[in-house]
């Protein structure tokens, strides 16, 4: 029965509204209760005109009217409400409320705060000392909405330590505790959400943007927190500015046409309006008219769901309008209770029942609370109820409620005392309070603040208003959905808004000019990689890693030696079982005729010791392949050279002695002839390789080779060789071999040669010449080639050696003994000086017989 009756009730008053009668709704906006609470709302706005003309402080009229203001308003009276019902928050007491219009204003807002501080029951503000004993007519304060107005507020009620709790006051100052000790506040602070709104841009690669502020406290705070944040994230901005606030005696017109031309350029497609809503208003209403050009507008919360700015003629064409709104839980409740108020406002009957009883002596000072509100239709109100946002007003309700509720101790059962609780007794209770609103756990921390999470909103043009719909959340993180975003681009292509491209792999940015956005892309060279994509330089490998040209990541290095499987190792191997194979058999064939005039003239045993020795030198160069030991590296050059030196020691005597033979006098000749033969031959020799022995001792122990990892002398490896520490005493070691192998030079190269005896000087000279010809090439081709080649150089050069010595005094002789056994004479081979058996005699003339 009771149903049906609000039913037929609210079917006569929503067809009462739609005839403009006017509402008692301005009437509805107090309420007495054991405790009081103030609101402050913006349920109406100032004209330029009246601010401009006001010479006296007298009060002004607020002309225009803001459906946000009633929303916000009638969700404080509904929470107030609910609270009342409630038997858990405090039971068996009643709050009041006490609603006023800010008009957007501070010279409105403060006649209202004035009244909150008034004394209990008058409209006076007495002086005093001390206000501890002091109780105001309202215990705590709800609003106002904006951040210019809690700026001056704040400081007002501080002074009295009296809790005020804004719904909509954002800016990151108001968190200062020293100079707001009694603010708080149900949304998070400004640095949080442009915290969001520089993430947005860096997850939507847009680092090239302007950005635009309000020339108030509130726009100036945002710009300069955008800023900081902004460049910490490696976005640019290309065009910061203001927005003037419209006053009629400031040409705000002009200002606003000098930022048009820094938006408009191509180059830069988002930009940032971190602006209150009348600022936005006063830009967009002058902007649109002189074409401004399709953008992305990051919005702020102030004027992203404002009225004043949704519904301006041409908003549809400035292009896509994303921004954050604080996310609360839902109040499913808030639309049938306003539709319901609205209606009992238009009911005749329930406004006679209200009467005078809530009038008091406020409406004498401050006049009707709200006159615009009695002609408010519910189509206007309709309108901003699917997305408007009351869930901070809720829940600062709320907050009060529950501190209240916690100084006066009570419980579910009831409250112990309810004695008059000073506002300073409240705001004690309020630091680091955990309390609920709607369901949802909120909590007030050391500096007033909440956490809450952001919703990413994006106008969606359905109708004259656009909608908000949900693109992604914020809770810390960014987590957009691009998919549902709708751009204003043609074929809804995602702007671009970038001063310079992205480099490509491996390419790293040289700034142009002064901002970070704007460079040139340069590839990173061997050796060095690009870290991260934003890297300024190249950043070099280690010395054990390397990269090739435009890379981004850098590889080990292998180790790189001397291989056996080399080709160049292969060859050499090659060349070595040649050298060996012809050393062997000639030593083969002269351990075989020993006694033969060839080889006794060859020096006999001595000759057979050199061939040994090149054997050694040859077996030698297998120290050089593989890779690299302290053992190796010590070993290579005594045992290389000594028996080297062993070699052209023997030659060295036969050299000596075709020298005394042929250039000294008989007599000299017979006598220096014994000392070059025999024991006193095979001392030379041990004396020869003792002081190699000495050189090579003193070269390992003074300047020992060392095993070294080179990093840097090839491109992709780790050269591992043994290191020469003194080119000095490398030289001084085959000083010895030199020495020998130029006197043996010197006593061969002049000689003239016997008829019909063997030319033993001419095989001698051209020996050392093959020694000589070797390592003298070998000197510049081991500075020059690089060190990786090295010891396949020192191997060549002693297998070469090797092969010189052996086709210029070996081989001729094995050719003899082999292809001309007739020649093996002592005539032929030792001038006479041995008596020739028979045989050989006759093998001798008939030699001589086929020569001639």
């Amino acid at each position: 029965m009771l149903g049906s009756a609000v039913l037929g009730l609210s079917l006569w008053a929503l067809l009462h509204l739609r005839t403009g009668a006017p509402l008692c709704l301005s009437r509805q906006l107090k309420m007495k209760g054991d405790y009081m609470l103030g609101g402050l709302f913006p349920l109406g706005e100032a004209g330029e005109a009246a601010l401009h003309s006001r010479t006296r402080p007298t009060s002004l009229v607020c002309t225009r009217f803001s459906w946000n203001g009633l929303l916000w308003a009638l969700t404080m009276k509904m929470a107030v409400e609910e609270i009342n019902n409630r038997s858990d928050l405090l039971p068996g007491l009643r709050l009041g409320y006490d609603l006023f219009d800010t008009c957007s204003e501070s010279v409105v807002t403060m006649k209202p705060s004035l009244m909150f501080l008034a004394k209990a029951n008058s409209h006076d503000i007495a002086a005093y000392c001390n206000y501890t004993q002091y109780q105001p007519r309202v215990l705590a304060v709800i609003g106002p909405h904006s951040s210019e107005l809690a700026l001056v507020t704040g400081k007002f009620f501080g002074f009295f330590l009296m809790p005020q709790v804004s719904y909509g006051a954002s800016m990151d100052l108001l968190s200062t505790r020293e100079t707001f000790p009694s603010f708080f506040r149900t949304v998070p602070s400004d640095r949080v959400q442009l915290t969001a709104a520089v993430e947005l841009l860096q997850r939507l690669g847009w680092n090239w943007v302007a950005a635009l502020g309000s020339d108030d406290e509130y726009g100036r705070q945002g710009l300069s927190i955008f800023s900081g944040l902004a460049a910490a994230r490696g976005i640019c901005i290309a065009h910061e500015g203001l927005v003037p606030l419209p006053r009629a005696d400031s040409p705000w017109a002009g200002k606003v046409q000098e930022l048009l031309p820094q938006v408009n350029q191509s180059g830069v497609q988002v930009v940032l309006l971190f602006a209150s809503a009348r600022a936005a208003h006063a830009f967009f209403s002058y902007s649109i008219s002189r074409r401004l050009l399709p953008k992305v507008w990051v919005a702020s919360e102030a004027w992203l769901t404002s009225d004043l700015v949704m519904g301006l003629p041409g908003m549809a064409e400035v292009g896509t309008v994303l921004g954050f709104l604080q996310r609360g839980a839902p109040l499913p409740k808030f639309s049938q209770y306003v539709k319901t108020h609205l209606a009992l406002a238009a009911d005749p009957a329930f406004c006679a029942s209200l009467g005078e009883s809530e009038q008091g002596l406020e409406e004498h000072v401050v006049g009707p609370r709200c006159p615009q509100c009695d002609n408010v239709t519910l189509q206007n109100v309709s309108a901003g109820l699917p997305h408007h946002r009351t869930f901070s007003v809720y829940a600062a309700v709320y907050g009060v409620a529950q501190a209240l509720h916690n100084t006066l101790r009570c419980s579910a059962s009831g409250c112990p005392t309810q004695d008059p609780v000073k506002p300073w007794q409240l705001l004690h209770n309020m630091y680091n309070m955990t309390f609920r609103a709607a369901g949802l756990a909120l909590r007030f921390d050391g500096s007033g603040n909440v956490d809450a999470e952001y919703d990413l909103k994006l106008w969606v043009w359905r109708g004259p208003v656009p909608e908000l719909h949900n693109v992604g959340v914020f809770n810390g993180s960014l987590w957009p959905e691009r998919l549902k975003m709708r751009w204003h681009t043609p074929g809804n292509q995602e702007p671009v808004s970038q001063c310079s491209r992205q480099c490509q792999e491996g390419q790293v940015r040289r700034v142009k000019g002064f901002h970070s956005c704007c460079y040139d892309c340069v590839d990173c060279e061997a050796g060095s990689y690009r870290r991260n994509p934003d890297d300024p330089a190249c950043t070099p490998c280690r010395h054990d890693q390397w990269s090739p040209e435009r890379s981004t990541r850098c590889f080990r290095r292998r180790p790189r030696f001397l291989t056996w499987g080399e080709p160049a190792v292969l060859l050499l191997l090659l060349l070595l079982g040649l050298a060996l194979g012809l050393v062997l058999a000639a030593l083969g064939l002269f351990v075989r005729h020993r006694d033969s005039p060839l080889v006794q003239a060859s020096g006999g045993a001595l000759a057979c010791f050199g061939l040994v020795c090149l054997g050694l030198v040859c077996l030698s160069v297998l120290l050089f392949p593989g890779q690299p030991s302290p053992a190796r590296c010590l070993a290579q050059q005594p045992l290389s050279q000594l028996p080297l030196t062993g070699c052209l020691s023997t030659l060295f005597l036969q050299a000596a002695e075709t020298f005394v033979e042929s250039e000294l006098p008989q007599s000299w000749a017979d006598r220096l002839r014994g000392c070059l033969r025999g024991p006193r031959a095979w001392l030379a020799v041990l004396l020869a390789m003792l002081v190699e022995a000495a050189l090579c001792a003193w070269y390992l122990l003074a300047f020992p080779p060392e095993v070294v990892t080179d990093w840097r002398v090839l491109p992709t490896e780790a050269l591992v060789h043994c290191r020469t520490r003194s080119w000095v005493s490398f030289g001084l070691v085959h000083a010895t071999n030199a020495i020998l192998a130029f006197l043996c030079f010197l006593g061969t190269f002049l000689v003239q040669s016997q008829p019909g005896r063997y030319n033993r000087a001419r095989g001698l000279t051209f020996a050392t010449l093959a020694y000589f010809i070797t390592w003298v090439s070998f000197v510049p081709l081991l500075a020059n080639v690089q060190v990786a080649l090295r010891p396949a150089m020192q191997m060549g050069a002693f297998l070469l050696c090797t092969l010189g010595i052996l086709a210029a005094f070996h081989l001729p002789r094995c050719y003899l003994l082999l292809w001309q056994p007739g020649l093996n004479t002592p005539e032929f081979f030792l001038g006479g000086a041995r008596m020739p058996k028979a045989g050989m005699a006759v093998g001798t003339e008939e030699a001589q017989g086929k020569n001639e």
